[in-house]
């Protein structure tokens, strides 16, 4: 696959952050565990929202059951800056788990995971997503991988080489469990989400990461997480003649949120 030249500027090595101190800037990308067969890298986008990869959610074409889904912010050598369970998933309905690793996938290789309880922003402070079509030009890459799940490495920067039909095409060093990692543009000095890597290739000979561009998916992600969030059910409690409980009258039960 051919998607444009070169870059220009050298891209950086991959540098391990093993230390709490090292990975401070970052905690905000996690380990997403699924159960204990596999992992991925997941960014905080809100206090409840984790971006990723959409092929990171699934197992066996079917989606992952949340509660078998955890995140581990900035998770440095078995300690997390915080920990939370998943209460719901939602892949970009463009992605089709069963179809394999293409170019139209990988378009649309976008997931959004809900976490169980709020992390506060007094603890961990989300990244912004970049709302603008990626520059072309050095980047950053912050990830887990193979030989290296047990703290965050960066890329302090790499290429993107070339873009087509919100395609992107990277030089960024990636490897399993990078899959979902979050690609920043440094623009004005402030590290936003660029893209998410999708998975590796080859571009004119070369090895490459993959991405997508991401304002629109993460718009149609957003949709879907209100329309499929579960609504609390009503909590009812009989009301019996001759209780022992002190009653004040008639009861009404409403469910919560409706």
């Amino acid at each position: 696959m051919m998607l444009g030249g070169a870059a220009d500027a050298q891209s950086t090595k991959l540098r391990k952050l093993g230390t709490q101190n090292d990975a401070l800037a970052w905690q905000s990308v996690g380990r997403l565990d699924i159960g204990r067969s596999g992992y991925c890298t997941g960014t905080l986008i809100a206090p409840d929202l984790v971006l990723t990869a959409a092929h990171c959610v699934y197992q066996n074409g079917k989606l992952v059951t949340p509660a078998n889904m955890t995140f581990r912010a900035g998770l440095t050598n078995g300690t997390a800056a915080a920990k939370r369970v998943v209460s719901q998933i939602e892949a970009h309905v463009g992605y089709t788990p069963n179809r394999g690793y293409d170019l139209d996938n990988v378009r649309h290789d976008l997931a959004l995971v809900r976490l169980s309880d709020p992390i506060p922003t007094h603890e961990l402070n989300p990244f912004a997503v970049f709302s603008s079509a990626i520059p072309k030009g050095p980047v950053s890459v912050v990830s887990y991988g193979r030989g290296r799940s047990d703290a965050l490495s960066r890329q302090n920067q790499c290429q993107v080489m070339g873009m087509r039909d919100r395609l992107i095409v990277l030089d960024c060093d990636v490897t399993f469990g990078s899959s979902g990692a979050p690609v920043f543009t440094h623009l004005n000095g402030r590290a936003q989400i660029a893209s998410v890597i999708s998975g590796g290739g080859t571009s004119a000979g070369k090895e490459v990461a993959f991405g997508m561009a991401l304002p629109q998916l993460i718009s149609d992600l957003k949709r879907q997480m209100r329309a499929n969030k579960v609504r609390p059910g009503a909590k009812i409690r009989r009301v019996t003649v001759g209780a022992r409980k002190t009653s004040t009258g008639a009861k009404f039960v409403r469910a919560n949120g409706s």
